[in-house]
């Protein structure tokens, strides 16, 4: 399986047979300056209806719109209710994290998860593998949080999205301060990597990539 960060909490996961995931499409604009997404997929997943995270318009294919619990293309998809906020979604509304099991490996992307796991969800997400995270903070969870959320859920892999970049003007933090006085931080040189079951990390292990777009 590979995973490439397109920007800010969009991904295209490739599996091994060639399905293709776009997560959270966004639309550029409004303090967003990343490059328009114009991939194709089979399946795309919105956690929430923000202009950041909803923009299905922009991917090519026809793909199939995910956004609850089903099985597309052979995949399993679970859509487990969170809230954008840590008020139980009064200031921000509703968000969906999605688990992919693909290629025996179990991905989850967090959307813009804005509070703790309760024990409820922490097992309706189960076992994760990978888990794909906010860190910047005031949409979402901030650094601390989202360490507390990577404790809770015990993934190997772990990669940080919805920061600061110098193509985003939204008031969020830099990706530093949630690996900062880390020991377990690899800056990956590109925007994709490839993971494979029985190759994961014995302890977990942070994947800073570099945006594609």
């Amino acid at each position: 399986m590979k995973i490439k960060w397109l920007a800010h909490a969009a991904f295209l996961i490739t599996s091994d047979n060639g399905t293709r995931i776009i997560t959270d499409p966004y639309e550029t604009g409004k303090g967003l300056k990343h490059g328009k997404i114009e991939e194709s997929a089979d399946i795309v997943t919105t956690s929430h209806e923000h202009f950041d995270h909803n923009n299905v318009a922009a991917v090519k294919g026809n793909p199939q719109v995910v956004k609850g619990t089903t099985e597309a293309r052979g995949i399993k998809i679970r859509g487990i209710p969170t809230a954008h906020d840590n008020s139980g979604g009064s200031e921000r509304g509703s968000n969906t994290i999605f688990c992919f099991e693909i290629d025996g490996l179990n991905v989850c992307h967090a959307g813009d998860l804005g509070h703790l796991l309760t024990d409820e969800q922490t097992a309706a997400i189960g076992e994760v593998d990978i888990i794909l995270i906010p860190v910047g903070g005031f949409f979402t969870i901030d650094a601390k949080t989202a360490d507390r959320v990577c404790d809770q859920l015990k993934a190997k892999v772990i990669i940080p999205m919805h920061y600061k970049t110098d193509k985003l003007d939204f008031p969020i933090s830099s990706v530093d301060g949630f690996i900062q006085d880390k020991n377990n931080v690899t800056r990956v040189d590109g925007s994709e990597i490839e993971i494979k079951a029985g190759e994961l990390p014995a302890s977990a292990q942070i994947m800073v990539m570099k945006p594609t777009l």
